[in-house]
């Protein structure tokens, strides 16, 4: 694990033609999320909610020099479930350059995790950010863009209905990454 200069990798990376990854986790729950919205003065609007507490769960993480992002849904956030979210990124940039930035999670540090790194650290250059900086990661903000365009103020009636709202978003920003560049500015 190498200290991260995020300029310095910027440069390699633009002049390696590789890509600059950050990764991140998430667990979008089922029961109404309430944000900032508008309505008629005296009439407050309401969503139903079911009562019940299920999650999804999706590891994610964004190229932020061509904004391309790839996803996973999962019952757990694991080692087991990270190396295989690993090797969907592996089979999507197919070996290309990467420099591989991620938060502090427990499961990042795990000696599987680890040993899959170090067989492939030819094209695989990872970097943790610091402690409690989720300010430095550039998959927060899609997240937050996730919840604003699709889970705040709905009603979800079960977990299958949410999983189609996220994957419906999602699928919207791998086919117009243009959606996400200006969450992406100030890391780029």
């Amino acid at each position: 694990m190498e200290k991260i200069h995020l300029s310095t990798n910027k440069k390699k990376a633009r002049t390696e033609n590789a890509a600059l990854i950050f990764e991140d986790e998430a667990s979008f729950r089922q029961d109404s999320t309430l944000h900032a919205t508008w309505s008629r003065r005296g009439q407050q609007p309401e969503v139903p909610v079911t009562g019940r507490r299920e999650s999804v769960k999706i590891f994610g993480c964004v190229d932020i020099l061509s904004s391309k992002f790839l996803y996973q849904k999962d019952t757990v956030f694991n080692a087991k479930t990270y190396i295989c979210f690993l090797e969907k990124i592996a089979r999507n940039f197919h070996r290309q350059r990467l420099y591989y930035i991620q938060d502090n999670a427990s499961y990042h540090k795990d000696a599987e995790v680890w040993a899959w790194f170090s067989d492939n650290r030819y094209w695989f250059t990872v970097y943790n950010l610091p402690p409690y900086s989720p300010q430095d990661n550039a998959a927060e903000p899609l997240w937050k863009y996730t919840r604003k365009v699709g889970t705040h103020n709905r009603y979800f009636e079960d977990k299958i209905e949410i999983i189609g709202v996220l994957d419906k978003v999602f699928k919207k920003i791998q086919k117009d990454p243009d959606l996400i560049k200006g969450y992406l500015k100030p890391f780029q």
